[in-house]
């Protein structure tokens, strides 16, 4: 069932806050319609210190933000802010370019505490790449919960086992996060093309393979069972594959390599627009 195991790169954002990126890497590109996914933490902050991600540009996708632990504050040039805490979603869509910033709040950071979660880039659709840009929040109790094989199941997004997700996804997709205590089973169907098993921590067994947080198992046809051995949580996450070949520079997703051109010249021209209350912004990279 297993196709590829792909470890995750560590990539230190300061403050001791870690990223473990699963995708993309050169074995997979995307998983479905996903082309990025990031394991913020787990780290816990002593008081005075959080994340500051600055304000960045993105077009060509859309960001789904879950966390497990902890909270973060999103701004963006429409003029949204929203704190995200967790089981809730942040769905965040690009379009034809939006600009976000992700931080701590003041008095959280006064405080310190935990953050830990999921953080992944869905590729838009062709017919919605150069789209307006939107901001939607879902409150936990908005999403479809339930209870399989002793795991608790959340769909973040999407459809799966016979459930939809109000999140406002584009394209045919599921997203499932699954808590799982020691001996509980998470039965994975085959109702999607391509497929991915994400454990962000504890160890499951999967196909005979006992996987390790932030390991990505991307698998083949058919159903598989994923069995806890320690309290886990797990990630599905997959959907239909893409309608068209993608790129990635930087915090830039599209079909035309021409329009990452255009974006990275808007950017450092300073034509993005900005977000309300938060000044500073990420320089274009020189690579």
């Amino acid at each position: 069932m297993i196709e590829l195991l792909l470890r995750p790169k560590a990539h230190d954002l300061g403050d001791g806050f870690v990223v473990r990126r699963a995708l993309p890497q050169a074995q997979a590109r995307a998983v479905g319609p996903f082309v990025f996914l990031d394991q913020m933490g787990p780290v816990r902050f002593a008081p005075g210190q959080g994340i500051d991600v600055r304000p960045h540009p993105h077009i060509g996708l859309a960001t789904i933000t879950f966390l497990y632990e902890g909270e973060i504050l999103h701004r963006d040039s429409l003029g949204f802010v929203q704190p995200i805490r967790p089981g809730e979603v942040n769905w965040m869509s690009a379009g034809k370019g939006i600009v976000h910033s992700e931080r701590t709040r003041d008095e959280v950071r006064a405080a310190g505490g935990a953050v830990f979660g999921l953080q992944a880039w869905v590729a838009l659709p062709l017919e919605h790449e150069e789209s307006e840009p939107s901001f939607t929040h879902v409150p936990a109790d908005a999403l479809p919960r339930w209870s399989e094989g002793g795991a608790e199941l959340t769909l973040i997004a999407g459809r799966s086992h016979g459930k939809s997700s109000p999140t406002p996804v584009l394209s045919e997709l599921v997203y499932v996060s699954a808590a799982m205590p020691p001996g509980s089973t998470f039965k994975i169907p085959a109702e999607h093309a391509e497929r991915a098993i994400h454990l962000a921590d504890g160890a499951i067994e999967l196909d005979g393979r006992t996987l390790e947080p932030g390991d990505l198992a991307v698998l083949g046809e058919g159903e598989a069972v994923a069995r806890a051995i320690q309290p886990s949580r797990v990630a599905l996450l997959g959907g239909a594959p893409l309608d068209a070949p993608r790129t990635i520079w930087w915090n830039f997703v599209s079909s035309r390599k021409d329009r990452l051109e255009e974006a990275k010249a808007l950017w450092r021209a300073g034509g993005f627009e900005r977000v309300p209350g938060d000044p500073e912004f990420i320089p274009l990279p020189e690579h």
